[in-house]
Formats: C-alpha cells, sequence, structure tokens
C-alpha cells in the first residue's frame, strides 16, 4: 500500500502508549496537529490495507491466559496441508514457516493450560507429526513495539505493579482488547457497550491492568513483513541455566532485538533455553544484528541456531475467554 510520511509517523509513534481516555484518537491528532476525523480515516486505511492488524492491546503471557511456543517437522511437500490443519485447531494465534527441520513454529493459546495441552494432543492426534512444547519459563521483553524509523531503539521496559488483583471480568475486557478496538471517536464507549459494562468502568479497568503488566502493550498492531521489515529471525541459544539471566538482559539492551525470553527444553531433541526475535530488512541487516548481539551478551561460546521465517500462515490476536457454544 502507499503510506506517506503522516502514516509512517502515526505507526511508529503509537504501537504503544494508546492514550486511555474517552476521545483517544482526539488525542494523536493533537499531538500530529491534524484533525481526528483524519486520524480515523487514516487508521482505517493501514487496517484495510493491512499495514496494522488492528488497534487494540497484548496479554503479559502466562497472565489471564495460557500459551506456548510450539513447532512441527512436516514433510517436504506437506508444508502448506499441515499449516492448514494446525491453524484450523481452535487457539492457534501466529503460525509461520521457518528455515529448520522443525519446519512449522506457532503459538497456542488458550484461557487455561489444559485448554492449550488440548489444542497440541489435537495437531499431534490430526497430523501424525510429534508437536515440540516450548513452554516460557521467563519473559526479559515480550512487548513487541517496533522501531519503524529503522534506528532498532525503543523505549526501555516499563514498570509493572504485580499487586493489583485481578477482576472477574478481565479475561473478556482483555479478549476484547486483543480482537482490537472499533476505530470510531469513542471506541472504549463502543467496547463497555459491547461487554455490558460503562465507559468509565473500561478505562479505569483498561489503566490497572497496564499498570499491573497484564495488558503488556495497547496502540497500533503493526504487521511488520506488509511494512517491509521481512528478514525475521528467530534466534535461539544454548545457555546454562545459571547464565541464562545475564545474558538475557544483556540481549535486550542490543538495538534491532525485538523479543527475548527463556524457554524450556525438549531434552535430546530441542536443547535452547535462550530466544530473542531479531526483525530487519533485509538478512544481512539481521544476521548484523545477531552478530553484535552475540558480542554484547557474551554468547560466542554457546551453540545457536538462526530460523529465518520464510512464511507467514496466522497472525491474529490470542484467544484469552472462550464464549461458550449454544
Amino acid at each position: 500500500m502507499d503510506l506517506d510520511n503522516l502514516d509512517w509517523r502515526m505507526m511508529n509513534a503509537w504501537q504503544r502508549g494508546l492514550p486511555l481516555e474517552p476521545c483517544p484518537f482526539r488525542d494523536i491528532a493533537g499531538a500530529m496537529k491534524i484533525p481526528e476525523e483524519e486520524v480515523l480515516t487514516r487508521l482505517r486505511a493501514l487496517q484495510a490495507g493491512g499495514a496494522i492488524s488492528r488497534v487494540g492491546g497484548t496479554c503479559r503471557p502466562n497472565t489471564l491466559a495460557a500459551s506456548t511456543l510450539a513447532a512441527v517437522a512436516a514433510p517436504a511437500g506437506s508444508v502448506e496441508e499441515v499449516a492448514a490443519i494446525i491453524n484450523s485447531v481452535e487457539g492457534v494465534n501466529h503460525s509461520y514457516e521457518r528455515e529448520n527441520p522443525w519446519n512449522i513454529w506457532f503459538v497456542a493459546t488458550g484461557p487455561t493450560r489444559a485448554f492449550v495441552d488440548a489444542a497440541l494432543e489435537r495437531i499431534g492426534a490430526l497430523t501424525g507429526l510429534q508437536v515440540l512444547d516450548l513452554r516460557l519459563v521467563r519473559p526479559f521483553n515480550v512487548d513487541l513495539g517496533f522501531a519503524l524509523d529503522g534506528t532498532g531503539r525503543m523505549p526501555p521496559p516499563r514498570a509493572i505493579d504485580e499487586t493489583v488483583p485481578l477482576e472477574e471480568g478481565d479475561r473478556a475486557l482483555m479478549q476484547a482488547l486483543s480482537e482490537g478496538l472499533d476505530l470510531v471517536d469513542r471506541p472504549f464507549a463502543a467496547l463497555g457497550a459491547r461487554l455490558g459494562r460503562s465507559e468509565e468502568d473500561v478505562l479505569s479497568r483498561v489503566r490497572a491492568l497496564k499498570r499491573s503488566g497484564v495488558l503488556s502493550r495497547i496502540g497500533l498492531i503493526v504487521r511488520h513483513r506488509a511494512l517491509g521489515w521481512r528478514s525475521n529471525a528467530m534466534c535461539v541459544f544454548e545457555v546454562p541455566p545459571e547464565e541464562i539471566e545475564e545474558k538475557g538482559r544483556a540481549l535486550t539492551e542490543v538495538q534491532g532485538v525485538t523479543l527475548c525470553y527463556e524457554r524450556r527444553p525438549v531434552p535430546g531433541i530441542w536443547p535452547y533455553t535462550l530466544y530473542c526475535m531479531i526483525h530487519g530488512r533485509s538478512r544481512a541487516e539481521a544476521l548484523d544484528v545477531l552478530s553484535l548481539a552475540r558480542v554484547r551478551a557474551k554468547l560466542t561460546e554457546y551453540d545457536y541456531r538462526v530460523l529465518f521465517s520464510t512464511r507467514c500462515f496466522k497472525q491474529t490476536g490470542a484467544l484469552i475467554d472462550v464464549k461458550e457454544k449454544t
């Protein structure tokens, strides 16, 4: 799609920190010095054109919902068929083909760990393939905000208040934010109307969830591949348990590293424990960031793999709340 400077500025500046006010798009308009209706028109065009998937929120993993990263080794010639089966299973919200014998990688989400386990079992049964279950152990940076100006500079992780208690309606609220806000002048009023809650109540609770860290980000959710960042690599390292925290924290300081977390290995099959994502506009750019990251985090002596994504099969918000079937 044909994007101008204002489109790029909007996407770069508002991936996080959507104003939690009754008229957030009016606040954005004021900051950008353009009319509110132009902001809404541009956002609708960006969403229709695939530059952004939604204006909404992301849920911190394993708070209100469970999730895991998983992989299968699909036989040559069956990748599309296997991916279609995986994507048909409720709870799968991301899936990619990556350069590795374990070639289809996906994220399974759901309201409980039992729900996610059942999804993985169903995928195994439907495909006849072993499913690697690579559970999250510890996040170092799971806020996939993205510097579209090419600098790789992102704000440091914000402080969170883990003492904020969860409430009964939080799961439904986070599900709605994961699906995306209506692009109207009072989106939180529209959200409240869908949930049977007042605008004031919705805004108060969204602010609390953001403060708690359960709402890890709220803003424009961009589609990196559509915007030119097509050389995206998942980099995995085999790091001893006692060194993971130090090296994980160091990776988050490297410009160009967009996600970082510790995951549980699968003994004898997949020994890697420390993961990061690098999004580049070219393979060379991504590999340059990786070289710098290995030096800065003192990872040059450890076994690692680089898994470039070759195709995106699915990319949607997480499944947090399951509606009862009637």
